[in-house]
């Protein structure tokens, strides 16, 4: 089934409307305080350290303000020396998460086992049994459906696996196309479910595929892959990889797969540099992907849907990364809704971002709880795992008055394990 596409007016209408016009902590801040107790560390500590006032960070604990953004969860994460999914929680701390924490427990065993330069003693199914299956691969990735790939992946990569050690080189080539298929689909499902050291096996694993294959384009997708999966925890080594590795391909940008490819190596550096805190780096980024974007053919090369509409939702979610809450729905509702990717990945990133910055502001907090039921509803697994979402729902949940939108928003607290 193809990802749904979310076009009505009138549900636009109700996330940002004409104009701009239960309690408990949140989960970062409990985790935060019991981190830091551990770790033996008082809160003007670790203030200190993290690069914020004692009295903000009181309030983060305390739940009265919810961490909101990357930059804010990485200096807190540092602080404590511990990884930002510490902070976060991953998928076995999600009391409504079972099928995610069974997909993570399944990708794992596959994907730990497995060295591609090792030879294969599997007898594999014929490469046309596989087409369906990876054809499904695809789907199910741009559908977030992550369950549904946990089913899927082993077999097929055991498969081609063993295909790329046994098979003629046209099928050997097929195998390995095959496998970036799959690996990249693992690191994203990884990277979405809380489970970044998996997410950078899979992107491992991508590299030494993409080895195997000839083109510009394939080295630059390895290094994209292991950007996305190291910014978590490694925002610094992310920018400078992605800025080395799109150097290396600006020779080539006739090509509209090294130019996807480019461009989207531009995306991910934008991101960086904005959690970062470098923001006139980010805005350059930025823009030499929107120029790219202008210039490239749309060929979709590696399932990227790099193109003018999706610079877009990457400008909405830098917005909220630099607390512009308001501008980041001002540039989502200019965004036509029947030019978004036909991909649930980016459609919920867009209504995930929207709804992050509307919960900024006191007036359209009502709002806010629409734009993430939309995202939820176009990807469930992914935005109940999302642990911006959760912090927001969370924070949202504590206000929330006794009328229907606080209905509407226990009831998604509730579908994410945040309430009883």
């Amino acid at each position: 089934m193809p990802p749904r596409r979310y076009q009505r007016p009138e549900a636009r209408t109700e996330i940002w409307g004409s104009d701009m016009a239960e309690d408990t902590g949140t989960h970062i801040g409990r985790r935060l305080r019991e981190i830091r107790t551990w770790r033996g560390l008082s809160l003007r500590a670790t203030a200190e350290l993290a690069g914020y006032s004692e009295s903000y960070l009181s309030l983060i604990e305390r739940g009265e303000r919810p961490v909101d953004k990357r930059s804010t969860l990485e200096a807190l994460s540092g602080a404590l020396r511990v990884a930002p999914s510490e902070l976060t929680g991953t998928t076995h701390l999600m009391p409504g998460a079972t099928e995610e924490h069974s997909a993570v427990r399944v990708l794992r065993l596959a994907l730990a086992e497995l060295d591609m330069r090792d030879p294969s003693e599997v007898a594999p199914r014929p490469l046309p049994e596989l087409r369906p299956e990876l054809k499904r691969v695809n789907t199910l990735r741009q559908a977030c459906d992550f369950a549904g790939l946990s089913q899927v992946l082993p077999g097929l990569v055991r498969d081609l696996h063993a295909h790329v050690h046994q098979s003629s080189d046209e099928a050997r080539r097929e195998a390995h196309l095959g496998l970036v298929d799959c690996f990249e689909a693992a690191r994203a499902a990884s990277k979405h479910l809380g489970a970044p050291d998996l997410s950078q096996v899979a992107a491992r694993h991508l590299r030494d595929v993409t080895d195997a294959l000839s083109g510009a384009e394939w080295t630059g997708l390895a290094a994209w892959a292991r950007a996305q999966a190291i910014g978590s925890t490694a925002r610094s080594r992310a920018l400078v990889l992605t800025q080395r590795a799109a150097d290396d391909l600006a020779g080539e940008l006739d090509r509209p797969e090294v130019a996807q490819v480019y461009g989207s190596l531009h995306l991910v550096a934008t991101l960086a540099a904005a959690t970062l805190g470098r923001f006139d780096e980010a805005d350059a980024h930025l823009a030499e992907a929107a120029d790219t974007a202008t210039r490239a053919a749309e060929t979709n090369f590696a399932h990227l849907y790099f193109g003018p509409a999706n610079i877009e939702i990457w400008r909405v979610m830098v917005a909220v990364e630099r607390g512009e809450g308001g501008k980041a729905v001002e540039i989502a509702r200019a965004l036509p809704a029947d030019s978004l990717p036909p991909s649930a990945e980016r459609q919920s990133a867009l209504y995930l971002d929207v709804g992050r910055g509307l919960a900024t502001e006191k007036a359209t907090r009502d709002q806010a709880v629409m734009a993430f039921r939309h995202a939820e509803d176009i990807a469930p697994q992914k935005v109940r795992a999302n642990p911006f979402v959760r912090e927001a729902v969370t924070d949202l949940l504590r206000r929330a008055r006794r009328d229907a939108g606080g209905r509407e928003l226990r009831g998604m607290a509730y579908r994410m394990g945040l309430a009883g």
